[in-house]
């Protein structure tokens, strides 16, 4: 079993097959059957979603509420492996699972069939759930826009991927915090709306 944890990857494909294991446990055990339709379909692109939305807000917290409020109490000679190796390891993971959010959130809300009315927030039907699951999807498509075109390419210049002058590496790496906590701020109603729309209507 170490030797599985020990690897990243082993660890990953270890996940993958105690959920396969826990999908056949659950179709034999109540003898449901496994019918792969749309609902299966659905189902999965959902548990993608909260994979990848996990992936994503966490790495976004971790950034928030652990790295920055901490890198003024690490010595100067020790930041080049927060900026050089961690920062833009957790970029990559960061940016990747706000795309992956989007793309499985846009594909569940088109199986489930109310893409169109979650993008008019539930003003063309006026269905409850569709106004705050939509809301929760512009919180988040806005979130991914910042993650893409403001903060990744900030950071690309603070973290010296880009080389800059002084000035504006700082410039950039302001610039790239303040829309990091702007997307910390919209989390929590996105969060809420997502989670409103699943439970309350």
């Amino acid at each position: 079993m170490a030797k599985i944890l020990s690897d990243l990857t082993s660890t990953i494909i270890a996940g993958i097959v105690l959920a396969v294991v826990l999908v056949i446990i659950l179709v034999g055990w109540h003898d449901a059957g496994l019918e792969l339709d749309k609902a299966w379909w659905a189902f999965i692109f959902r548990w993608l979603h909260v994979l990848s939305g996990v992936m994503w807000i966490g790495i976004l917290w971790y950034f928030n509420f652990v790295q920055i409020p901490n890198m003024g109490n690490i010595p100067d000679e020790q930041k080049p492996a927060i900026t050089g190796v961690i920062a833009p390891a957790a970029l990559f993971w960061f940016r990747w699972g706000a795309m992956s959010t989007l793309i499985t959130g846009l594909i569940l809300a088109w199986l489930n069939g109310y893409l169109a009315d979650a993008i008019a927030i539930g003003l063309t039907d006026g269905v409850p759930k569709h106004t705050a699951i939509g809301i929760g999807m512009w919180l988040g498509t806005i979130m991914w826009f910042n993650v893409w075109f403001i903060i990744w390419p900030n950071q690309k210049k603070a973290l010296g991927i880009v080389q800059v002058e002084a000035d504006e590496k700082a410039k950039a790496g302001r610039t790239a915090m303040l829309f990091s906590r702007t997307n910390t701020m919209l989390s929590i109603p996105m969060l809420y709306a997502m989670v409103a729309a699943q439970n309350l209507f």
